[in-house]
């Protein structure tokens, strides 16, 4: 049985485009297995903690020496990763604030970025553990900046996914949705018909 791990990070919800467009993909994905399971992390709604030297303490105190709070701390650490490690497939929902992704998705990764777990230094430099899944981003702009100096989203979510082992990587871009109404249309149309063609594959 197949199972996906959905994460929005809009701070809208799931009224955020980029929610929207994910959920009508993961829907799609859902209708041709149905018997996938899929895992929704909503962090608009319930957003992970920032990593702050507490948590990382805790991440990284060895489990005997925990205390009760340090130990409910790595737990919730612990759920993350197994999450992501469980999955086959992951789709991201990511609008863009600020040229860059949002700071709750930043956080999900320092809390499942976790050396000799996902990933690995070795001596010809870190690898990943989490090989053999597939990912799909779906990102929201309100102007236009795939390939242009000011998307760093694009940059970012493939060194980190890559940095994990998740190398089998594809976007789907909603730009200019702030450019006119026409703009937006036929931008949200065009991320439409890709959501189509990647969930038909």
């Amino acid at each position: 049985m197949s199972q996906l791990l959905h994460i929005d990070a809009s701070l809208f919800s799931s009224d955020g485009v980029s929610s929207t467009l994910a959920r009508e993909f993961v829907e799609r994905l859902r209708a041709r297995d149905p018997k996938m399971r899929v895992t929704h992390r909503d962090l608009g709604r319930a957003p992970i903690p920032h990593l702050d030297a507490e948590r990382l303490s805790a991440i990284n105190t060895a489990a005997a020496q925990r205390t009760p709070a340090q130990q409910r701390i790595a737990e919730e650490a612990d759920r993350l990763i197994a999450e992501l490690q469980t999955a086959d497939r992951l789709v991201l929902g990511v609008p863009m604030y600020n040229f860059g992704v949002p700071s709750v998705l930043k956080a999900w990764f320092d809390h499942v970025a976790r050396a000799g777990v996902t990933f690995r230094y070795t001596a010809t430099g870190p690898q990943g553990l989490l090989t053999g899944k597939r990912a799909v981003v779906v990102t929201s702009r309100g102007g236009r900046h795939r390939d242009q100096p000011t998307d760093t989203q694009s940059g970012y979510l493939t060194t980190m996914l890559g940095f994990l082992g998740i190398t089998d990587l594809e976007f789907v871009y909603a730009e200019g949705l702030n450019l006119g109404e026409t703009e937006r249309q036929h931008s949200l149309a065009a991320a439409t018909q890709t959501i189509q063609q990647l969930a038909a594959t």
